[in-house]
């Protein structure tokens, strides 16, 4: 019987663990998801304009990771910007240090005992939750809510713990990790794998240790793993070389920092465990020192680890599938923000093959190149098949980071409207342009020395629409909107002339010639150029929507909203 209850007693300990485990878990994402989603476009400028040197870049790494309570966050968008070349990868390893220092800070203060001020801290966020309508003001009451969830969790922990001192099975569970420190750091990596969050690990090796259950050896070597492993979900969820480096250059650092220190474990605890700083606070402190110490060194170092890096893993050929994205990183799904700025540009690849296509239409119109017309056809599939990723990626950011902050469900309709656009720029392209034009070349059908020069001026108002519409996708500006939109007024009075040039073209041929015969086929001939300007200005109608939403008030790619 007695076993029996002892049983029932370990099983009910276990689930109580488990649930604050996973209490401490959700807190810390809702944590760095209301900071996300609130201030997640601040903080990734902040971050791109002070990347300069690797003193700043160290310092915005601390300061965004202690904001956002993730190194794994603030890795993404570094990844990010240095796999789009955006930043050098020099000032990006700098990022990551400074990230693994704020980490260690964010350690620091959630140890503390201020479990007090929890439900007060929980309340308050749910009132601000539902009160407000602002989605920056939820986003607040978002935080408020982890944090307090977070300080539960810990002193529920602490609660939990302090009873099973004594437990004969866990007392030869912490043996086995005290003889071999080598299984410990093993163990605490894979699960700060599993959990994606080295904080809530080292919280939780800190509440094993201030309840006694582990002694010093343990605590300093799971603390070891655990940096070893926060390192691992973004080497392992890169899907490209580009992407890999980074999160490989921060991983290779923190295992050179366990490897120095593994050795030295034992008689290491054993002197910390004298200092009254280290006594209670052993897991945090140590691991603050940790990554202050590694820091330190490998700050000076980043411009020749930035190098090694670029030897050791070189960059990917580009895909022979001009169809297949090459930004679309899947790693990046869970920050709304970073996932944001990739669709846009894989949107951006788009515009570059609408561009090539308009050019060589221009080509197969003036000399009836048939290897042109099946370049365009073929860029008219890479277009479809890249919007769709691109649409897919769009559906897929989110699951748990959705799109309900205001600028990100704007950003995102940004991008699918531009998305959409090109698609329908590319079909008249390739099968309403190209395959009238064809047909007619085929029959002996060509332009006239003046029907092309009509022909070649709108293709030009096209070619500058197209770059000014890309740059109204990315800034929001209103007076490029507004020029956007007069280009269009332009344009039509362009389709105009054209019109009148068919006309009097047609008038001439029946002056000149007696046959109704004749007279048809100057009207065929005539007509072909008004099929042209016809497809011609419905891609510049495509081209013009880009200037509306920021005409109506709505908000560029970067968060600036329209004045006015």
């Amino acid at each position: 019987m007695t076993g029996m209850r002892t049983h029932i007693s370990a099983t009910l300990v276990l689930l109580d663990l488990s649930g604050y485990v996973g209490l401490l878990l959700w807190g810390t994402h809702m944590v760095s998801t209301g900071v996300l989603r609130g201030y997640g476009i601040p903080l990734r400028r902040a971050l791109e304009r002070n990347l300069g040197n690797r003193f700043r870049a160290f310092t915005m790494g601390v300061a965004v990771t202690t904001l956002l309570q993730s190194s794994t966050a603030t890795g993404l968008m570094a990844t990010s910007f240095a796999a789009a070349g955006v930043i050098a990868l020099a000032p990006a390893l700098a990022v990551m240090l400074g990230a693994n220092v704020g980490t260690a800070l964010v350690a620091q203060v959630l140890s503390f005992d201020v479990a007090v001020i929890a439900p007060p801290l929980v309340l308050l966020g749910v009132l601000t939750f539902r009160w407000f309508t602002a989605s920056r003001m939820r986003n607040v009451g978002r935080i408020a809510i982890g944090l307090g969830l977070m300080l539960m969790a810990l002193s529920g922990l602490q609660h939990t713990l302090s009873p099973v001192e004594s437990a004969p099975l866990l007392r030869s569970f912490i043996g086995a990790l005290s003889a071999d420190p080598v299984l410990a750091v093993i163990l605490a990596a894979l699960l700060t794998w599993g959990c994606h969050s080295s904080v809530v690990m080292v919280l939780l090796v800190g509440s094993l240790g201030a309840s006694h259950v582990i002694g010093g050896t343990e605590t300093l070597a799971l603390v070891l793993g655990a940096n070893l492993g926060g390192a691992l979900p973004a080497f392992m969820h890169a899907s490209t070389r580009e992407a890999r480096r980074l999160p490989l250059g921060n991983l290779i650092v923190r295992l050179v920092g366990v490897l120095l220190v593994l050795p030295w474990i034992v008689p290491l605890a054993r002197v910390l465990g004298r200092f009254p700083l280290f006594d209670a606070r052993l897991a945090v402190n140590f691991h603050l020192v940790f990554n202050v110490l590694l820091a330190a060194p490998f700050l000076f170092c980043v411009d020749h680890g930035a190098a090694w890096l670029l030897r050791l893993v070189p960059d990917s050929t580009r895909p022979s599938d001009p169809a297949r994205p090459l930004y679309l990183e899947a790693a990046a799904l869970g920050s709304a923000t970073v996932a944001l700025a990739n669709a846009a540009r894989e949107t951006l690849r788009m515009a570059d093959m609408i561009a090539v296509m308009l050019r060589d239409a221009l080509a197969v119109l003036r000399t009836g190149d048939p290897a042109k017309a099946a370049d365009i056809a073929a860029a008219d599939r890479a277009v479809r098949g890249l919007g769709g990723a691109i649409r897919r990626y769009l559906v897929a950011i989110g699951g748990d980071q959705t799109l309900d902050d205001v600028r990100e469900g704007v950003k995102g309709q940004e991008i699918l409207s531009a998305v959409i656009n090109f698609e329908h720029i590319s079909d008249i392209v390739a099968n309403s342009l190209m395959d009238f034009a064809v047909k007619q070349l085929k029959r002996g059908q060509l332009l006239s020395p003046e029907e092309i020069a009509a022909v070649a001026a709108m293709h030009a108002e096209i070619t500058d629409s197209q770059a000014l519409a890309v740059a109204v996708f990315l800034r929001g500006n209103l007076a490029d909107a507004q020029r956007l939109v007069e280009r269009k007024r332009q344009f039509l009075q362009m389709e105009a002339q054209a019109t009148a040039l068919s006309v009097t073209q047609l008038r001439d041929a029946a002056a000149r010639s007696g046959g109704a015969d004749l007279i048809g086929q100057a009207a065929e001939e005539s007509g072909l150029v008004l099929r042209i300007a016809r497809d011609l200005r419905r891609v510049h109608s495509h081209l013009a929507s880009f200037a509306y939403p920021v005409l109506r008030g709505g908000r560029g790619l970067e968060g600036t909203a329209a004045p006015g």
